[in-house]
């Protein structure tokens, strides 16, 4: 009886996915309360999908702070932004929800509502008076996740019309000490919901952290590569090609990771005590299967790394770095070719994958990144070590990810 039941749940599901279209904007979530991380501070998580694949990460003054957020390529200014945090350590990120608003709204003014968060709140109590006060309608549908220097740290599902809060602190709302969004608010419309099959496989990963006790940043990292589907339960891990020589093509839709993500970024605010200004963005700027996530924060003279910045075509190194190297997973040019990726290229047995050698990169970072970070008592505001970090990643990255682009990408 228990195997008819799970098979029933599958077809309902599958069914469910065959009448959702692909949305570009179908991004995954998690947010984690400072209660259940090993060092005390809160995470958000933002795996961003959008139709528009090239970003870059910016500082900005606000009108009362400045802030670091996740932009697309040209948007130097900031108008709209897709994730971030400020100097008082206020964060924010969003996914589309789709089912909170009747169907014929369709204004999407999340990304300027997310700037004029960051410019203005310092705490949850100062976002929830900013969504008291705004016009109405507010011209979003999303899932808006917040966390705070006072441990605050809780989603936001706003419609145009109204809100409602759901504290990852709240031990009945949240058991685990953390909340998952897809693309549905909990409180819309349940009977179209979005993104079913990616909130199962969040759930399954998440939950398997959870029981390690693995909310470190390193393991939480690897969320954008998790290769396993919520639905069909297919793990592309499993089924490793030998080498990177002979193509294997296979169907690539709807996991955490797809054709239309484009960057990541985890936010990881700070514990009771410590400077807000340390509250940092570990962010994937490009494709996060091509790419590797560097550590950022808002330093007085608000350099960043410059790969992450805009260059002189407004675009960022390291996004365009990352798309190029996608090109050799996503190498079918007809037909519906973000369906497809060739698994030979991302992970093979003898370790030549793309994320494979990414891997040991990334590994560099953290380690390197780690030491760098920790040596900030808590009380100091980010300076010069942290430019001087900035420097080394802008030399170590660069460097690294022309190697690999040289190994697994055809030259003339």
């Amino acid at each position: 009886m228990a195997q008819i039941k799970r098979l029933s749940l599958l077809l309902i599901l599958l069914c469910t996915l065959l009448l959702v279209p692909t949305f570009s904007r179908a991004c995954t979530s998690i947010i984690i309360s400072g209660k259940a991380t090993p060092d005390g501070r809160p995470i958000l998580l933002k795996n961003r999908d959008t139709g528009t694949l090239s970003n870059m990460c910016v500082v900005c003054q606000g009108v009362r702070y400045r802030f670091l957020g996740l932009v697309n390529a040209k948007d130097a200014a900031a108008k709209e932004v897709w994730a971030g945090h400020n100097e008082a350590g206020f964060a924010i990120m969003n996914t589309a929800a789709y089912n909170l608003n009747a169907k014929d709204e369709k204004l999407e003014k999340e990304g300027i509502l997310m700037r004029q968060a960051l410019s203005q709140c310092a705490t949850l109590a100062d976002f929830e008076q900013m969504l008291d006060t705004l016009s109405r309608p507010m011209c979003v549908d999303a899932n808006f996740g917040v966390l705070d220097a006072q441990g605050g740290c809780a989603y936001y599902e706003v419609g145009n019309q109204s809100y409602r809060k759901y504290d990852a602190n709240d031990s009945v709302t949240a058991p685990g000490g953390y909340l998952i969004r897809t693309n549905y608010g909990m409180s819309g419309d349940m009977s179209d919901p979005h993104g079913v099959e990616r909130y199962a496989a969040i759930s399954e990963l998440m939950a398997g952290l959870h029981a390690r006790g693995a909310f470190d940043i390193a393991s939480l990292l690897t969320i954008p590569h998790y290769l396993r589907h919520g639905v069909t339960h297919t793990d592309l891990l499993a089924q490793m090609p030998a080498d990177a020589e002979t193509d294997r093509m296979v169907c690539f839709r709807d996991y955490i990771p797809r054709y239309s993500t484009a960057s990541c970024m985890l936010i990881q605010g700070v514990a009771s005590g410590q400077n807000p200004a340390q509250t940092t963005s570990w962010t994937y700027v490009g494709y996060p299967l091509t790419t590797v996530a560097v550590p950022l924060m808002i330093t007085r003279s608000g350099h960043l790394p410059a790969i992450v910045s805009p260059d002189q075509e407004g675009r960022s190194w390291l996004a365009t770095e990352g798309l190029r190297l996608k090109g050799a997973l996503f190498c079918l040019k007809q037909g519906n070719t973000h369906d497809y990726l060739n698994l030979s290229r991302l992970v093979n047995r003898d370790g030549t994958g793309i994320l494979q050698l990414t891997k040991p990169v990334q590994d560099s970072i953290l380690a390197h990144s780690h030491r760098v970070l920790g040596s900030l008592s808590r009380r100091e505001k980010p300076a010069k070590s942290i430019d001087a970090l900035y420097d080394w990643i802008d030399a170590y990255v660069k460097s690294q990810m022309l190697a690999i682009d040289s190994r697994v990408m055809p030259h003339d």
